[in-house]
C-alpha cells in the first residue's frame, strides 16, 4: 500500500516521470536531421583551445538516437510492470516488502533442517546445547540487542537479561510468551491525582524498600501513600506483578534509577514501555532458540 497521505503526490511523481520521459522523446525527434540517411556536417563552432583542440558541431550519430529511444520504451515499460508512478504498484504487483519474504521463506526452508531436532526439546536442554546457544546468540544479537544491549545487560528503559529480575516471569514459557506476543508495560501517570509533597514522600518509601538513602521521617507518610495508590499493582509487600508487568520495588533493580528526582518524575508522568511481538518475523523454531538463550543467561 502507498504511504501517501494525499492523492495530489501520486499524481506530483507521476507526471514527472511520465513528463521526462516525454519531453526527451519530443527533444530527439524535434532534431529531424538524424532521420537522414546523409546529415549534413556543421563544422566547427569557432572556439578553439590550445591551439590545435577545436570544438566541433556535429550531429549525434543515428546510433546514438536510436539506442536512447529505445532506452524511453524500455522506460515506460518498466513503470507499467513495476512501481514507480505515485501510489500505482505495477501490473506485476511487485514490492520490495514481498520480494523479502519471499527471500525469507526460501531461506527458513533451507535451515529448516539445522531446527527440526529443536523442534521438541524442552527450552532448559535447549539452553544448554552448544549449538543451539550460538544460534540463539545470532538471533538476539540480530533482533534484540538494538535494545537490550549486545551484552543483554539492558540500559535505561530495557530491561537486564542476565540477573533473575523480571517483569513478566522468567520462567521459559513466560520468557517464549514475551517474545512471540511482545509484551506493553503501562504505568498510569499520578500527577493530577497526588500532590507534589505526597509524591516525594512515596519516594522516599520506595527507596527505603531498596535500602537506598531516604527520610526516615517522611517514610510513614510515603506508605500511606503508596496504600492508597501503588499496592494495586505492586502489591501491599511491594514485590510487584509478574501478570502486570509491575516491578519488585524492594530489590536493587530500576529500569529508570533510583534518585528521588526519578521516581518522583516516574509517579507523576507514568512509563509507557512496550516491546514489540516477533511472531510476526521469526519463526516458531526461531523464537524457541531465542527464549532458550535469553533463559540460559540468568540460569547458566
Amino acid at each position: 500500500m502507498s504511504d501517501f497521505f494525499t492523492s495530489f503526490w501520486s499524481y506530483y511523481i507521476s507526471v514527472i516521470a511520465l513528463g521526462g520521459i516525454v519531453w526527451c522523446v519530443y527533444l530527439l525527434f524535434s532534431q529531424w536531421q538524424w532521420l537522414k540517411r546523409d546529415v549534413e556536417v556543421k563544422g566547427n563552432t569557432g572556439h578553439v583551445w590550445d591551439e590545435d583542440l577545436t570544438e566541433l558541431n556535429n550531429p549525434v550519430p543515428r546510433w546514438w538516437t536510436v539506442f536512447y529511444l529505445l532506452l524511453c520504451v524500455f522506460a515506460l515499460g518498466y513503470l507499467a510492470l513495476y512501481p514507480g508512478l505515485g501510489s500505482f504498484q505495477g501490473t506485476l504487483g511487485f514490492t520490495a516488502g514481498k520480494q523479502v519474504l519471499e527471500e525469507q521463506a526460501v531461506l527458513n526452508a533451507q535451515i529448516e533442517p539445522v531446527y527440526a531436532r529443536f523442534r521438541e526439546m524442552p527450552i532448559p536442554d535447549i539452553a544448554h546445547d552448544d549449538q543451539a546457544r550460538d544460534i540463539g546468540q545470532r538471533l538476539f544479537l540480530n533482533n534484540c540487542a538494538q535494545c537490550h544491549g549486545s551484552d543483554a545487560k539492558g540500559g535505561r528503559g530495557f530491561p537486564n537479561l542476565t540477573d533473575t529480575d523480571w517483569l513478566w516471569g522468567g520462567e521459559p514459557e513466560q520468557i517464549l510468551e514475551t517474545i512471540t506476543k511482545g509484551r506493553h508495560g503501562v504505568m498510569p501517570p499520578w500527577g493530577a491525582v497526588i500532590k507534589p509533597e505526597d509524591a516525594s514522600a512515596i519516594a522516599q518509601y520506595v527507596r527505603s524498600l531498596s535500602g537506598l538513602a531516604h527520610d526516615p521521617l517522611r517514610v510513614n507518610a510515603g506508605k500511606r501513600g503508596f496504600d492508597t495508590y501503588c499496592v494495586a499493582c505492586h502489591g501491599a509487600d511491594a514485590k510487584g506483578n509478574t501478570l502486570l508487568g509491575a516491578p519488585n520495588l524492594t530489590d536493587d533493580v530500576w529500569l529508570y534509577g533510583s534518585s528521588e528526582a526519578t521516581i518522583i518524575e516516574t509517579i507523576n508522568n507514568g512509563r509507557d514501555n512496550q516491546m514489540p511481538a516477533q511472531e510476526n518475523h521469526l519463526t516458531p523454531e526461531q523464537i524457541r532458540l531465542l527464549a532458550a538463550w535469553v533463559w540460559g543467561q540468568s540460569n547458566p
